[in-house]
């Protein structure tokens, strides 16, 4: 078991989570990920690491309560515990003086994009960060991350902060007016590395994107984490979860993001059903059991 140690809401569906782990503290490197399992029932939840304290033996993940489990693990307090917390999972960044960088941050792609900005900026490079937000209420981490940067600028869709754009128009801005970019990385949506790696590939200038793909086991055995990179199988549990984003076949990433949508709605509608119940309904644990047993041999198939 291990122990949750700060619990805070950052926006109405994101959450912040500190969990006590002093061997996977002195581990973790920027870039690398780990699976937390609330208990013996719940699904694995891989999260990127979003900070670690190598002194205080604790690592910090953020999350959104979008589906049951989420939503299950948002339901935890400070001093509660957790089933599972493994890592440091993956490949960690590539961190040396490159020169100057940019790095672009989609919604909750702030939390992975934070502990690698600042191990760049720590080691010599000039790092400016887009952070992107449909608005300004779904922005977090603004002065954490602007004081690990040299340069920060924020869009948001409707003009609630900084400049009204998605992030796409600034980063073409600067790689047309800054020739010298050495590097940039891209981490949120998958959507919005898509574009991000179209624009970047106009430029010739090496990409890397963070891809959270659907995942069981975090180790390579189960095969449900592959993507297309460069016209080779890759699995992002072990060969990533970076990867350079202009030879990432998006469609197929697009496409495998879809796969369990429906299934989802109908546990996260069982799962609401059974909040608003002054009972168990024991049909639908029953159910839930059965969806994620199907889901998870779908997924190895």
């Amino acid at each position: 078991m291990y122990k949750i140690i700060e619990k805070k809401p950052l926006t109405e569906n994101t959450d912040l989570m500190t969990i006590a782990d002093p061997m996977l503290a002195q581990k973790a490197q920027p870039g690398q990920f780990i699976i937390i399992r609330k208990d013996e029932t719940s699904e694995r939840i891989p999260l990127t690491i979003a900070d670690f304290d190598r002194q205080a033996g604790t690592v910090t993940v953020i999350f959104q309560k979008v589906g049951v489990s989420t939503r299950e693990l948002g339901e935890l307090q400070a001093g509660m515990t957790v089933r599972n917390f493994v890592g440091p999972l993956g490949k960690p960044s590539d961190i040396e003086k490159y020169g100057e960088v940019v790095m672009v941050a989609g919604g909750v792609g702030v939390a992975p994009v934070y502990p690698i900005a600042r191990a760049l900026h720590e080691a010599g490079n000039k790092v400016t960060v887009i952070v992107g937000a449909r608005n300004e209420k779904l922005l977090f981490w603004e002065d954490k991350l602007r004081a690990a940067v040299d340069e920060m600028i924020i869009c948001t869709d409707d003009g609630s902060k900084g400049i009204k754009a998605v992030v796409t128009q600034p980063l073409r801005e600067i790689l047309q007016s800054r020739p010298g970019i050495a590097r940039v990385w891209a981490i949120g949506p998958s959507i919005m590395m898509k574009f991000c790696a179209a624009v970047v590939k106009e430029f010739n200038v090496p990409m890397l994107v963070s891809l959270d793909s659907i995942m069981v086991d975090g180790t390579g055995m189960c095969g449900a984490c592959r993507v297309e990179v460069g016209g080779e199988t890759k699995f992002v549990c072990v060969d990533g979860p970076e990867f350079e984003g202009t030879q990432v076949n998006w469609d197929i990433v697009l496409s495998r993001k879809k796969l369990f949508v429906s299934e989802e709605q109908e546990s996260l509608r069982l799962y609401q059903n059974a909040l608003h119940s002054d009972h168990v309904c024991h049909l639908d644990q029953e159910l839930k059991k059965n969806e994620v047993e199907q889901t998870v041999q779908r997924v190895v198939a």
